[in-house]
């Protein structure tokens, strides 16, 4: 007798192989992830709202599509998680804030109709921190997120829901965005792959503002070929987004299946590594270039010296911006309410509702971005930090023109523990150090899984930079380094973590708080 597969373990482009075949039906495929959403998500807090009867309409819809004969995208069927910052009708959208909570926005984000129209299976929304502010999905009002590595540690931030779903199987793709680091350092804490497009590739209508000059949508997967259908789904130009690019999206799903690097100039960021980075994470690294020069890339140090000015003049850019953005919540048009009791004022009743409504992360900064552009301050802080974005991105200019791509690691560590850094706002911020550079020059960059920290056991990320719209090259990198790593495993390096051996109904979930998984291979 031969047992029935786990459909949770199959990527999205074999989901959507065995779905065009007739060999299972998207209903089964959704309905597989939906109760494995109701198995583990207990553990890891990946969802803050699941839609089980929105789901199983959308792969019903999809089946019948079929059954007629109707033309189909690559991803038809397959199941997404959307992080709970992009707009969609008939659920709510909270961005992980009390002051959103309740909240059903009246359309779709351009992200989420896109994802219609692929026909794509919305699983629900996930967690994130409070306006995406935050490097560990602790600055959720509705509680963290669990790395599925070791539910005792943070699954990075602030898509660590997104991220998280993926690594628990409980779902194939996820869209993250990201405005410092936010889809590729959770991808890397968790032995991910995701990807934060050239800014302006992908749409950000719908998309719940922190940073409008850094915000970026982007997709979250298990392999990079995952990653670039999702990708191709989603970008293109939006008449809805001033900042949207008119330019054809790059051919990313081609360049994935190229997977090769041999003749390319990678280039290596002298900036992005050394001091402060863990010994596990430089070694995996290290072993990551030599396998690039093998696969016959020709790699050299670069330097990029405003590098080191970077997380300084983000922290600067990112709350100026967020003051601003982030006015708009009041507690008076929609989201919730506090003090409305007829005895007060409108200008008290905002007052309180903010109170009560946003955490202490998005005070802060809301305070430091007030602070930043106020009258005799503004030249000093918010006008100075412009220009060494600037200077930034004459750098990565002055970079591109030697080499293809820039290589480093994506994140200095691996996944820290709950609340290690909750009381050190700085050492939280430092986190994205690799990552904000690219925000600020508006590039293309991924990461990929490179292999476990032999110290700890966890995932190590490699970050790959490209030229903006040159997102393509990403993808030959990354598939070529995943195909090599692939074969060096055995298979997807996801498999080794705790959820990822054996199937949902195999008993108990393994990787209970305090059991961190994977070998050190």
């Amino acid at each position: 007798m031969t047992s029935t597969p786990d459909l949770t373990r199959f990527t999205a482009s074999q989901l959507s192989e065995l779905m065009t075949s007739r060999a299972v039906s998207a209903r089964e495929v959704a309905s597989a992830h939906l109760d494995r959403i109701e198995a583990v998500d207990g553990d890891i807090h990946a969802f803050l709202h699941v839609d089980r009867e929105g789901a199983l309409r959308s792969a019903d819809d999809i089946d019948s599509a079929r059954a007629q004969g109707a033309s189909l995208g690559p991803l038809a069927g397959v199941p997404l998680a959307l992080k709970d910052v992009l707009t969609m009708k008939g659920a709510p959208t909270t961005c992980g804030s009390r002051i959103l909570e309740g909240w059903h926005p009246p359309y779709d984000a351009t992200v989420t109709r896109r994802l219609r129209e692929a026909g794509i299976v919305i699983l629900g929304k996930t967690n994130m921190d409070e306006f995406a502010m935050g490097s560990s999905t602790e600055h959720s009002a509705y509680g963290p997120t669990h790395n599925p590595w070791d539910l005792d540690r943070i699954p990075g931030g602030s898509g660590g829901g997104s991220a998280a779903a993926i690594a628990a199987y409980e779902a194939p793709l996820a869209i993250g965005t990201d405005t410092g680091g936010s889809i590729r350092q959770p991808a890397a804490v968790t032995g991910t792959v995701g990807v934060k497009p050239t800014y302006g590739g992908v749409s950000r209508y719908g998309l719940v503002a922190l940073a409008s000059s850094l915000d970026q949508a982007g997709p979250c997967a298990r392999t990079v070929l995952d990653a670039a259908l999702l990708h191709e789904a989603i970008a293109g130009y939006d008449p809805m987004d001033s900042t949207s690019l008119r330019e054809p999206v790059p051919e990313v799903v081609a360049a994935a299946k190229r997977a090769d690097v041999a003749g390319m100039r990678i280039g290596l960021v002298k900036e992005l590594g050394g001091e402060g980075y863990q010994p596990g994470v430089r070694q995996r690294f290290a072993e990551a270039v030599t396998l690039l020069e093998k696969l016959g890339a020709e790699v050299v140090e670069v330097s990029c010296p405003s590098f080191d000015y970077a997380l300084a003049a983000y922290y600067l850019i990112l709350p100026s911006e967020a003051s601003s953005n982030l006015a708009k919540f009041d507690g008076i048009r929609y989201g919730q309410r506090v003090g409305d009791d007829g005895s007060r004022s409108v200008e008290e009743v905002m007052s309180l509702s903010r109170e009560a409504g946003f955490g202490a992360e998005v005070k802060r900064r809301i305070m430091l971005g007030t602070y930043a552009l106020s009258s005799g301050y503004y030249d000093a802080y918010y006008g100075s930090a412009q220009k060494v974005r600037t200077l930034i991105q004459r750098d990565f200019a002055a970079a591109f023109d030697q080499v293809d791509v820039l290589i480093s690691p994506t994140a200095p560590t691996t996944a820290f523990k709950l609340g290690e850094k909750l009381d050190d706002p700085l050492a939280m911020y430092l986190n994205d150090i690799a990552t904000i550079p690219v925000n600020l020059a508006g590039n293309a960059a991924m990461s990929l899984p490179i292999g476990l920290a032999p110290e700890d056991g966890l995932p190590v990320g490699l970050q790959v930079i490209a030229p903006a719209m040159a997102d393509d090259r990403l993808y030959r990198v990354g598939g070529a380094l995943e195909r090599e790593l692939f074969n060096r495993w055995g298979g997807l390096l996801i498999e080794s973590s705790p959820y990822g051996a054996g199937s949902a109904s195999d008993g108990p979930v393994p990787g209970r708080p305090g059991q961190t998984g994977g070998s050190s291979r």
